[in-house]
């Protein structure tokens, strides 16, 4: 298939993009620049020049391929107002590009949010509607299209997608710990995160991609639950640095933005992928990679 893929260079669409092209498609990335465009030619990829706000481009690079992947997000934690926005704009303007096609359009989100007090299964519609809501309630948008001929595929990632180069959430943690001298978890640590290896992301898109029928909702899990302390611990014997429980309202002061997420049970299940797509994660663990040293380049920050 000719694959469209926004984020193509991004941290989960860069490893996505390899996989494509590794199991033979054709892939085509938006590039905002020449860096990234270089980047893409090199792996053997055509780019398309643009950005989530040039919705031309998004229009033309739908319409030209035989299937979407859309996994760029701006990310803006100053205006989220603004990264809700885009998101939506996106997703509608790829969607309608696609319509009465019958071609894959896979759809990333997260698990956090979702629901309350459990795991967050496949099953489970996000609560996020119109375009007021999380991600300008993209996921549910994009589900609307599956009555209008598209073959909408959600994927939900879990909070951490790991490995060697990972600049979010756990290199947050890391950074905090090398600046404080400890590695902290929030009161007794008991808050647990899902995860998943970026190579494991990857080959379930590709997956996803290839098979999902309309209307899949795929969790991007490798490992349930895995507790916030046993996280901090990690860290902790990477860096040789003691651990220690950091009192709730100084979590803001000792680990910056990222204690809001760290402070929440963000879990979720993947048995129904699994089966649906035998898809068996096989890189390393969560801990694995953090003791290894993939997140070395986060001690110099």
């Amino acid at each position: 298939m000719n694959v469209f893929v926004t984020g193509a260079t991004g941290w989960i669409g860069s490893s996505t993009v390899d996989e494509l092209l590794g199991a033979g498609h054709r892939v085509v990335g938006l590039a905002r620049s020449d860096a990234s465009a270089a980047s893409l030619e090199a792996k053997g990829a055509a780019v398309l020049r643009g950005d989530l706000d040039d919705l031309d481009s998004l229009r033309r690079g739908a319409a030209e391929a035989e299937a979407v992947v859309h996994l760029a997000n701006k990310h803006d934690w100053a205006n989220p107002e603004e990264t809700d926005r885009a998101e939506r704009a996106a997703v509608e303007t790829l969607a309608e590009a696609l319509v009465g096609t019958g071609r894959p359009f896979v759809v990333a989100n997260g698990i956090s949010g979702l629901v309350e007090g459990r795991a967050v299964l496949e099953t489970d519609p996000s609560p996020a509607v119109g375009p007021d809501s999380d991600r300008g309630g993209a996921e549910n948008l994009a589900l609307d299209y599956v009555g209008r001929g598209v073959r909408t595929i959600i994927t939900r990632f879990a909070p951490t997608v790991h490995g060697t180069g990972d600049w979010g959430f756990i290199n947050f943690l890391m950074s905090a710990a090398h600046k404080q001298g400890v590695s902290g978890y929030i009161g007794d640590g008991s808050h647990a995160w899902s995860a998943v290896h970026r190579s494991d992301a990857a080959r379930l898109i590709r997956l996803g991609l290839e098979k999902a029928p309309a209307g899949s909702r795929l969790h991007a899990i490798a490992e349930k639950a895995i507790t916030t302390r046993t996280i901090a611990e990690a860290i902790g014997r990477a860096l040789d640095i003691p651990v220690v429980s950091i009192a709730p309202e100084d979590a803001n002061t000792h680990f910056g933005f990222v204690s809001s997420f760290f402070e929440l049970s963000m879990t979720g299940s993947s048995e129904r992928t699994r089966e649906l797509l035998a898809w068996t994660p096989a890189g390393p663990t969560l801990i694995d990679d953090i003791i290894a040293g993939a997140y070395k380049e986060a001690r110099q920050q």
